[in-house]
């Protein structure tokens, strides 16, 4: 509730300050005051939002959509910022996953678990991300924190890097929490992701050890169709289901 009554006084804000910048000249010594106060509150406006997503309440646009196709969208961009030194591949299930989602705000996942793989792998590495339908029965749902079996659509996000001890595990989805330098990280990352999520009605596990990388595994309901029969059921292991604990790496989260 505070962060949505902060933002409707920061969209008054910039309303004025836009309304004050149309009525001053462009050699006006006062203009750089005002682009300055705008573009803080932006910045502000923007990390409303990251509050917003981070306690499920963003707004959502979702639509049936193949989560391959989202993968394959952001796939270019994702190349471009992991840098040289990182290797990208993408493992995507031949079948059409497709689930209710919020394009933009996937993406928005996608990109979060990326920066924080690359921060985590200084010295390069490698980066998969692969799709596959699985089958989530009673007793693996119930064992997992899930509250409903069925089919999932299973997008695993797995690098190479520093990885993370328990005790960091148990706090990476915490809002504000950071293991980077001061001033290189909100410490929202991770929290938005968990909260998107959340609100797609889906699940976030990881898996890490120090200095053996880390894997993201998200579950997003999917959409049956031809997959209905898919045999795939995720297995049992050392993974950490997040439920609505937090989690932390080695390579700077946030």
């Amino acid at each position: 509730g505070i962060a949505h009554d902060f933002n409707n006084f920061l969209t008054a804000i910039i309303g004025y300050g836009n309304v004050l910048r149309m009525k001053t000249r462009e050699d006006d010594p006062l203009r750089d005051y005002i682009n300055q106060i705008l573009a803080l509150s932006e910045k502000a406006a923007n990390l409303t939002q990251s509050l917003l997503a981070f306690s499920r309440k963003q707004i959502m646009n979702p639509r049936p959509v193949n989560l391959n196709d989202i993968v394959k969208g952001i796939e270019k961009l994702l190349l471009r910022f992991m840098g040289e030194d990182i290797k990208l591949e993408t493992l995507l299930d031949e079948r059409e996953l497709t689930v209710m989602a919020d394009i933009g705000q996937i993406e928005q996942v996608l990109i979060n678990l990326a920066t924080n793989a690359r921060d985590a792998m200084p010295d390069g590495g490698s980066l998969t991300i692969k799709t596959e339908p699985v089958r989530v029965d009673d007793e693996y749902a119930k064992h997992r924190l899930f509250e409903r079996p069925g089919m999932y659509a299973l997008i695993s996000v797995a690098d190479t890097g520093a990885g993370m001890d328990e005790e960091t595990k148990k706090k990476i989805f915490e809002p504000f929490f950071t293991t980077k330098e001061l001033g290189k990280g909100t410490g929202l990352g991770l929290s938005i992701v968990f909260g998107i999520i959340k609100q797609h009605d889906g699940y976030i596990d990881v898996h890490s050890e120090s200095n053996k990388g880390t894997t993201f595994k998200i579950y997003l309901p999917l959409i049956v169709s031809e997959i209905e029969k898919a045999p795939t059921t995720p297995m049992g292991g050392t993974e950490t289901i997040s439920s609505d604990e937090p989690l932390k790496s080695k390579g700077g989260i946030g």
